[in-house]
Order: C-alpha cells, then structure tokens, then sequence
C-alpha cells in the first residue's frame, strides 16, 4: 500500500512528495533504467554516493525544492520536477527541471505531476514565476512544457553546459496570472 499521506499533493494517478535519502535505491536504479530515455538532455545520478549528493542539494538549500512524482497505485517513482534558483523578493521566481522514468513515459503521469508542482509553487509556496529551459531538439520536454501552459518567451544561444558543450536552449515561462487565464481542462 502506498503512502500517501507523504504526498503534498495528489492527482487521479500521481501524488508529489519531497525526496528523501531513502529513496536513493529506486531513484537510482531508475536512472540507469532511463539512461537512453534522459541522454543527451539530462544525467540525473545513477549510484548512491551521486544521489546523497543531488537529495541533501534539494533538501537542504532554500533556492531549490524537489519533488517526487510518484504513482499513487504502487507508489513508484514516475519522474520528478525541481524547483531551482529560486529568488524571492520582487521576483517570486523559480526554474524548472524535469525528468520521466523509462517505465512511466508517455503515459501522461509527468503531465499530472507538472500541474501539481505549478499549483504548489504558485500556491504554498508563494511564487509568482516558473521558467523551463529546453534544448530545442528535446521534444518529449517541449511538449510537456505545451502541456503544462507554458509559453515560449525566447532562445538564449550556448546556454547551459550540458554534457560536455555550451548547449541551445529555448525559454519557457508561467506566471501565476496566466494559470488563472486558462480555460478548464476538458
């Protein structure tokens, strides 16, 4: 049985929830099965030693949340979403880094778990602004930014270093007044 009462949120299929360094053997085992999935767009860690490093970053520093996109059926790890440089003040902003999990790809659950951390986000914890910063040939992520109401807002040329290279990436953003604007979901 699943525990969902460590979720802070829950959906028809997905619930989030912080990490925590017991997940590390999922979360890691996950990783490797996803490895063709997630290169050459992201290396989320794959040993135990790399996620104690990345969970303690997310748990303990205040510019950076993570969250856990879990099943809510069997509990198991579908994905994540991050919440990174977050900046307070005037500016109420956050970045947005994600990643499915092999085995729950296409199945809509990472969708489910974005609309859960946005609504978090914007709502406990008072942000204002979320931006995704995609590689334009990552499809499957421009979609889920498509998806999830985010608009493109322009192309920043040798952006971030990502495996190796200074690397392309198209910006996406929300702000809580656009997910007001939004018509219901049929």
């Amino acid at each position: 049985m699943p525990e969902n009462s460590r979720h802070l949120a829950e959906g028809p299929r997905v619930g989030i929830r912080h990490y925590t360094l017991d997940d590390g053997t999922e979360f890691t085992a996950r990783a490797r099965e996803s490895k063709d999935l997630h290169h050459p767009w992201l290396f989320p860690p794959t040993d135990a030693e790399a996620y104690a490093s990345y969970a303690q970053r997310l748990i303990g520093d205040p510019t950076k949340a993570g969250f856990l996109v879990c099943e809510r059926d069997t509990g198991a790890l579908a994905g994540f979403v991050n919440v990174n440089n977050i900046v307070e003040g005037g500016f109420l902003s956050g970045a947005l880094g994600y990643g499915a999990f092999a085995h729950a790809a296409g199945r809509g659950l990472m969708s489910e778990g974005l609309a859960l951390v946005v609504a978090h986000a914007f709502g406990p914890m008072g942000l204002h602004r979320l931006e995704i910063n995609v590689q334009p040939g990552n499809a499957a992520s421009i979609a889920l930014a498509r998806r999830g109401g985010f608009r493109l807002e322009g192309f920043s040329p040798d952006f971030l270093h990502i495996d190796g290279a200074w690397r392309d990436h198209e910006r996406w953003a929300l702000t809580v007044e656009m997910t007001r604007r939004r018509p219901p979901r049929r």
